[in-house]
């Protein structure tokens, strides 16, 4: 027999819980057993007068991200929308049937507001971090560090050839005024681009990924044991910037949460002489990074490999027996060699060079060898000794656990491009998207279902 559908009689009463409607397995419910929120209301205590009339709880704001992070849903305006129809996400954001979800308009208010002013956004990461730690989920042994590419909010439209000159004006959109007070407190921040967004001018121009976008670094320190992220920081999208970012994520992770690594691991990007000398001299931390290094030489001739260092005597010795030395005479007013590259030249003499059977392999096309040094060589030569142990080996697979958060973060969470723009508007997403990872990896390994069994007296 057909069924029919009833007509359509709407009961007077209901009895609906939201509680009893969410599965046990539900996402949502597996991170919300991992969030508290208790600091958050004290720390942003003094952001909010104690008379008037009573905002919107920071933590719906909060939970409300958390969800649009979580499923991917980039727009404030479908985000409220869903949550509007969506019972597991009022459940979280605990929100009721007959209650208003806010407005989209109040995200941009709270966040270019209270939450930046307040660095809210960091402290809900760090507690997340901290609840990691608690539950067992950080080792500390060994970090691994990397950077990916995230397209900024800047169109093509709005490009022009660089140096641009940007005087005060009234018109000045946000990200632009950010932009000049970074380069009023960085002089480091001062680099010539050859091509400048109008709308973004800290985003990074760049064509390694494939056409020329506007890009922004997402940078990620990770504990390997069960690939937490400890640290997470925005840069612009080059390689000097991505390096240092390295060293204050590893300098905030040993401040806030007391974890120093024995090793870190990273790709060659991360292995310049100046690295590589931090991370041995000033922390003591063994790098597991490959050497940036150009001195194997040209096919067929003699690398600096073929050159024996003699650490008492300050030389090289070649293969031919002759030596390369700082200084081939004494100067009245002492020198120390050390050029702007913070390299040292050591070289031999013509006279030995020319009589020497080997120069046809060593320097054919010059009168005499010479060998560039860096100041940082001893350091060069710990990370050198280091790839040639098993525990190496063992890194390089472990250093793929990063590349595995950056395809998550991109195809899973659709984290392909920024909403917002600037230096810190690409931190908060960042941020938020961090959060969820780390949230997940806790909901994954010690998410515990509730126990509802009733215990009958005796």
């Amino acid at each position: 027999m057909m069924g029919q559908l009833p007509e359509q009689q709407n009961e007077l009463f209901y009895d609906f819980c939201l509680e009893n409607h969410i599965p046990d397995g539900h996402l949502l419910r597996q991170i919300d057993q991992f969030l508290d929120f208790e600091q958050i209301r004290l720390h942003l205590t003094s952001f909010y007068s104690h008379t008037g009339r009573p905002s919107i709880d920071p933590e719906l704001m909060i939970r409300m991200l958390l969800v649009g992070y979580c499923y991917g849903i980039r727009s404030e305006r479908r985000l409220c929308e869903e949550i509007h129809f969506n019972l597991a996400y009022r459940w979280f954001c605990r929100i009721g049937l007959e209650e208003e979800v806010p407005d989209h308009s109040t995200f941009s208010k709270n966040r270019h507001g209270r939450f930046r002013d307040a660095d809210l956004l960091r402290m809900v990461f760090d507690t997340v971090v901290q609840r990691c730690s608690e539950q067992g989920l950080i080792k500390g042994e060994g970090f691994a560090t990397d950077a990916s590419y995230i397209r900024a909010d800047a169109s093509k439209q709005r490009l022009v050839d660089g140096p641009v000159d940007w005087r005060p004006s009234p018109t000045q959109t946000r990200p632009v005024k950010e932009y000049l007070d970074v380069l009023d407190e960085d002089p480091a921040a001062r680099r010539t681009q050859k091509k400048v967004s109008l709308t973004d001018p800290m985003a990074q121009w760049a064509g390694d990924k494939g056409p020329g976008q506007f890009y922004y670094s997402t940078n990620y320190l990770i504990d390997i044991e069960h690939n937490v992220i400890l640290d997470v920081e925005p840069t612009p999208a080059y390689r000097i910037a991505e390096v240092n970012s390295t060293k204050l994520m590893l300098e905030r992770v040993e401040e806030r949460f007391a974890y120093k690594p024995s090793r870190l691991i990273g790709d060659t990007a991360y292995g310049s002489a100046s690295m590589l000398e931090w991370l041995v001299k000033d922390k003591g931390i063994a790098p597991h990074i490959p050497v940036m290094d150009k001195s194997a030489g040209k096919p067929e001739l003699f690398g600096r490999s073929n050159f024996t260092w003699e650490a008492d005597n300050d030389r090289y010795r070649c293969p031919g027996g002759n030596y390369l030395q700082r200084f081939w005479r004494h100067y009245t007013k002492p020198r120390t060699g050390i050029t702007k590259a913070n390299t040292i030249i050591y070289k031999s003499t013509k006279r030995h060079c020319d009589r020497c059977e080997l120069k046809s392999v060593c320097c054919p096309n010059v009168p005499h060898r010479k060998i560039a040094r860096s100041i940082y060589e001893t350091s060069r030569d710990v990370a050198r000794d280091i790839s040639k142990t098993v525990e190496y080996q063992q890194s390089c697979n472990d250093r793929k656990k990063v590349e595995v958060l950056f395809a998550h973060l991109k195809r899973i969470l659709n984290f392909d491009r920024l909403r917002l723009r600037g230096i810190t508007g690409a931190g908060d997403e960042f941020l938020m998207a961090a959060t969820i990872q780390n949230l997940k990896k806790l909901a994954q390994l010690r998410f515990k279902p509730p126990d509802n069994r009733i215990i009958t007296p005796a």
